[in-house]
């Protein structure tokens, strides 16, 4: 037998009417007079569970891994599969590959493969991808069944704590084989080539003077040794060639000492450039005479005299151009 809330309020005691009004109150807000709230959550239609599953029951760290998820929903569902910011511990993300949308009678099917990779050492690692549906300002997340994949160990298992062998210590040095460092003989090198290089711009100029010091002084032996040849050739002969040949050699030997073009001046021309210089202007007048006229017996000793004064000449030249580099 079924009484109304009035009859039943009325056999309560007095002092308990007043609390059962107010829950009846409460009540009659939240439901309705006619139950609306459960009828309205009984119209709202459940939502597909999308299917994950990896493609492989086991992998190896740091393989790849594929994981495919699908979601079989009504057209006008809009559906928003996760992307690389998911969480997809514990594994991580590598790349994805999506499939376009297929619609056969009446039903639209989403796929994508997901790329991993992991790096833990569980036995059995899971993961469970889920789904966005987009329902005007509203986003519900639906997941599907956890998946799971096995990690394939490659490494010996170790052994248990009793089976361990005992460890032995060992001081024995082992020969090892040097290898060439390269860094070092590098780096080494490189200093090497700054301190001579700091060297030659610090010492550049005493070194080109000493350098050039010492050219001079193998000419000027070569010079004297070539001349006294010359000289002996012609008190042997008595010939003009010889006195000819001597004279080219000094000038040749004075125009690479004074750096200037004396080898191709005339004899006027080399004693205005010597100022005049008597041994010069004399010594060569009597090899002029000589190369250009006919030798006579007395010009022999007046030839003899040139060739000590044109050789004294060099020398001068010589010492005083030297002078310069000490």
């Amino acid at each position: 037998m079924t009484h109304s809330p009035a009859v039943f309020a009325r056999r309560l005691p007095p002092a308990n009417r007043a609390g059962f009004a107010v829950l009846l109150a409460v009540l009659l807000v939240v439901l309705g007079p006619t139950g609306t709230v459960w009828r309205a959550a009984a119209q709202t239609p459940a939502l597909p569970v999308p299917t994950g599953r990896f493609l492989q029951a086991t992998v190896r760290v740091g393989d790849s891994l594929d994981y495919e998820l699908r979601y079989e929903h009504a057209p006008d569902l809009e559906v928003v599969f996760p992307d690389s910011l998911a969480e997809f511990g514990p594994f991580e993300y590598v790349g994805k590959t999506y499939f376009p949308t297929r619609t056969r009678q009446g039903r639209s099917l989403d796929r994508a493969i997901y790329h991993l990779r992991t790096f833990r050492l569980d036995s059995v690692q899971r993961l469970a991808l889920p789904v966005a549906i987009l329902r005007g300002e509203d986003t519900l997340r639906v997941a599907p069944p956890a998946s799971q994949v096995r990690l394939r160990r490659t490494a010996a298992p170790q052994p248990t704590a009793t089976a361990r062998p005992e460890l032995r210590q060992n001081l024995d040095l082992v020969p090892v084989e040097p290898v060439f460092n390269y860094p070092y003989w590098v780096a080494g090198a490189v200093a090497v080539l700054l301190l001579l290089a700091g060297s030659a711009a610090l010492f550049r100029r005493p070194l080109t003077r000493r350098y050039q010091a010492y050219k001079m002084r193998k000419n000027h032996g070569y010079f004297l040794a070539q001349f006294a040849r010359h000289v002996e050739r012609f008190e042997l002969s008595r010939s003009a060639n010889n006195v000819e040949r001597a004279v080219a050699l000094w000038k040749n030997y004075l125009a690479s000492l004074e750096n200037s073009e004396l080898s191709s001046f005339t004899t006027r021309e080399i004693v205005a450039y010597f100022a005049n210089e008597v041994d010069v202007s004399k010594a060569l007048s009597a090899t002029d005479k000589v190369i250009y006229g006919n030798l006579q017996t007395e010009d022999a000793e007046e030839v003899d005299q040139a060739f000590q004064r044109l050789r004294g000449f060099a020398e001068r030249r010589y010492a005083s151009i030297t002078n310069h580099y000490h």
